[in-house]
């Protein structure tokens, strides 16, 4: 699966899942409830996109998705 496939906003949701689960992870995070709503909002959003629906192994991009929303993440950080 080439990586330009992705909507940007799939892949700017997914980047948003990725933070807002590392801000849950942290120690001591603030304002659980919060984050917990907006992961769950997130997810929703992730699983129900219409890009879903024009690709042929859904698990393979869903997958492809998270590693390429993990590197774009790696390379912001830097």
């Amino acid at each position: 699966m080439d990586a330009t496939d992705f909507p940007d906003d799939l892949v700017q949701t997914q980047a948003a899942w990725n933070a807002t689960y590392q801000a849950l992870a942290a120690p001591r995070p603030r304002d659980t409830t919060a984050l917990r709503r907006r992961l769950l909002r997130l997810s929703v959003r992730l699983w129900w996109h219409p890009y879903w629906e024009t690709v042929p192994s859904v698990p393979a991009a869903r997958s492809e998705l998270r590693h390429l929303a993990r590197t774009h993440g790696a390379v912001r950080a830097a």
